[in-house]
């Protein structure tokens, strides 16, 4: 008889893996906090790398009917000094190893190829303990509760099921986000909108940035990113989003109006997302019937590229395990043996490229960067 799995979250790292088991003949619940698919927004593009994210795809059988969410011409990239002066310019690439995707069409991609009733949606846990007589009982916040043979935590950054493994939590990496948006036929800013180009701009400076994306069907969305502490993060409370974006607006003095337009013209909230990331290298002792993927085992700053794409991979390779052995612990030690390194590598890139982006050498560290992996230099 198969053994009950419980799926905590799902996002992409939960799903793909509900779905290659699936595949495979096996069946699993995932409970997510969300009330529905369409709760809320899922984020901007992500680049679905050949080795990781692409190879999940293809294991849940998806592969096709991913490349129809391809958008193509949209990995342009640009980088800029603070007065708009591009250094580097990187045309779309047709032939591109990295197509990217948005990451709300993929996420309904994903679920929309699940058995009906496999997701639990409402399902927030609180709280999650092993049971004398083996298992682990789950508790939610509306009251219900079950009980699961493997307990598995997709529950990403502030994973519920991650104390049952290891004391770590994420740490704050010193690097904020902060959300802006543009429509690109407002009479006002469509000069800063024709300087992104393409696809992504990265106007840096050290300590700071203006990230944003032009996407094919009109918007503008990125991020304002700043080098600073927990304290002046409190100290942009909610409140009035005007005075929040003239706040934020005033750490890029001296910058190019054209840049700080996307900041001071903002339609979006100015909604912070202070960048976390877990001890890189971490690991855990094996706990019977407990594992976790994606950025519940492996958060890290987005400066790889390789969140969602580890947690596709994750999850696609956890379910062959899972699949492929009959016994579940060994199928957990074999799956956990191959991430604990490839998470590690993964981390520790990531966390130098903060550095690059942001340290004393910006702009100029992220065009070496970038010319390493070729490119065309600016105007």
């Amino acid at each position: 008889m198969q053994k009950t799995i419980a799926v905590v979250g799902a996002g992409l790292g939960g799903l793909t893996l509900a779905r290659v088991l699936q595949a495979h003949g096996l069946t699993a619940t995932v409970y997510e906090s969300e009330a529905s698919a369409t709760t809320r927004a899922q984020g901007g593009l992500l680049d679905i790398h050949e080795e990781t994210g692409q190879v999940a795809l293809r294991a849940a059988g998806l592969y096709d009917e991913f490349l129809a969410l391809v958008r193509p011409g949209e990995d342009a990239k640009r980088v800029a000094d603070r007065h708009g002066t591009v250094l580097f310019d990187r045309p779309a690439d047709p032939g591109t190893a990295r197509p990217e995707v948005d990451r709300g069409e993929l996420r309904r991609l994903l679920v929309d190829s699940l058995a009906p009733g496999t997701i639990r949606w409402g399902h927030k846990l609180t709280s999650v303990r092993p049971r004398s007589e083996g298992g682990h009982e789950l508790t939610f916040a509306e009251g219900s509760t079950t009980r699961a043979d493997v307990v598995i935590g997709a529950d990403g950054a502030w994973s519920k099921v991650r104390p049952l493994l290891t004391p770590a939590t994420p740490r704050y990496s010193g690097t904020c986000f902060v959300e802006i948006a543009l429509t690109p036929d407002g009479r006002n800013h469509r000069a800063s909108v024709a300087a992104i180009g393409s696809g992504t701009l990265m106007a840096l400076a050290p300590g700071r940035g203006i990230i944003v994306h032009r996407y094919a069907d009109g918007p503008v969305r990125g991020y304002a990113a700043l080098n600073r502490s927990e304290e002046w993060l409190r100290s942009i409370g909610p409140g009035d989003r005007a005075a929040a974006l003239d706040r934020i607006a005033r750490e890029f003095d001296g910058w190019s109006p054209l840049l700080t337009a996307f900041v001071t013209r903002s339609e979006s909230e100015p909604f912070l997302r202070p960048i976390h990331a877990l001890p890189v290298g971490l690991e855990w002792n094996r706990v019977p019937g407990v594992t976790l993927v994606g950025d519940a085992a492996h958060l890290m700053s987005p400066f790889a590229g390789e969140g969602a794409n580890l947690a596709m991979y994750d999850g696609a390779d956890l379910a062959g395990e899972l699949a492929a052995r009959p016994d579940t612990e060994t199928a957990l030690a074999a799956y956990e043996e191959r991430m604990f390194p490839r998470s590690s590598d993964a981390a520790a890139r990531s966390a130098r490229n903060l550095e690059v982006f942001f340290g004393r050498e910006a702009p100029q560290s992220v065009v070496t960067l970038f010319d390493r992996r070729g490119g065309n230099r600016g105007r």
